[in-house]
This record gives structure tokens, C-alpha cells and sequence, in this order.
């Protein structure tokens, strides 16, 4: 039986994914850039629901936009990769050894911390798989990487905001 909490996640990542698609990927900045916001559902999944279901439910997020994108799998893999280690790029945002993970007991510099390097995450993977060839081009990796975290960051940032994502000034 399905329960409400998975139905909700499920109605989420559909959203999410139509979101991506249809109007995000329609925005394009300094004429290459796409700003990038399906990867909240891992960075906002609260912390004590159960882990397998919220890897499972980040791999179908990622998956949802690869059969729109044609992308084979690589942003299945960068959403499972940063929900894998979520709570480890949780911990290094925060100086906390707890193993009690709230949004609410984050200061405003560390919320910005955990989002960013969520995203710089993400996007490395993303970008890297892409854009891989033998003869790479790291500095151009490392620029769309840094771009396109930086235009992800303020639309997440914008979200955090309207949404009204918990935590101290």
C-alpha cells in the first residue's frame, strides 16, 4: 500500500521534473547556461524518513529527467551520488557532530554552505559525464561546473526563501 508521505514524494518529483523540463530548461543565461532546481527534493528530504526509499526516490528524480533529456543516466547518478553522501556534505557545512540533523539549528552561513556545495556536487558530476572526452577540457568543465552552480544556487536560494526553508540568522 502507498502510503501519503510516498505519494507526495512521488507528486513532488513529478512536479519537479515537469518544472525542469517544460520552463527551465526553456532559460538560458550568457547564452549556454541552464539554471538547475530538481536536486532540492535531496538537499530538503527531511533526515529521519527512511533511507532506502529516499534513494530510491532520487534515482527515479534523476531518472525523470534523463528520458526527457536523453542523458543515459547521468543525472540518476548525480542525484543518487548526492544523496548517498547528503549527510556528510550536511555535516561539513555545519560544525556539529550530532547525529541530529535539523535545517532549523543551521546558521545562515552554513544553510548557504550546504546548498552550494550540494549543487557544486551535483553539477561536477553532471558536467563531467557529460562533457568527458579524452581529450578533456578541465578548465572548461570547471567553469560550466562553477556557472551553473553559481545561476542553480540563487534560483534553490529563491526557493529556500518563497518556501520558507527553516533556519537561524
Amino acid at each position: 500500500m502507498i502510503t501519503k508521505s510516498l505519494f507526495t514524494d512521488i507528486l513532488l518529483i513529478a512536479l519537479l521534473v515537469a518544472l525542469q523540463i517544460f520552463v527551465l530548461n526553456r532559460i538560458v543565461i550568457l547564452g549556454k547556461y541552464t539554471p538547475v532546481l530538481y536536486p532540492i527534493f535531496v538537499m530538503f528530504y527531511p533526515f529521519f524518513r527512511n533511507k532506502f526509499q529516499f534513494l530510491a526516490l532520487s534515482f527515479l528524480l534523476g531518472l525523470g529527467i534523463d528520458a526527457f533529456l536523453g542523458t543515459w543516466g547521468i543525472n540518476a547518478f548525480a542525484t543518487c551520488t548526492i544523496a548517498y553522501f547528503r549527510t556528510m556534505i550536511f555535516r561539513s557545512s555545519t560544525d556539529t557532530s550530532t547525529d541530529f540533523f535539523s535545517f532549523d539549528s543551521l546558521l545562515w552561513t552554513q544553510f548557504l554552505g550546504y546548498i552550494f556545495s550540494s549543487i557544486w556536487i551535483h553539477q561536477f558530476f553532471v558536467q563531467y559525464l557529460e562533457f568527458f572526452k579524452f581529450n578533456f577540457k578541465i578548465l572548461e568543465i570547471l567553469l560550466n561546473i562553477t556557472v551553473t552552480a553559481v545561476i542553480s544556487f540563487i534560483f534553490i536560494l529563491l526557493y529556500a526563501l518563497a518556501f520558507r526553508v527553516k533556519q537561524k540568522i
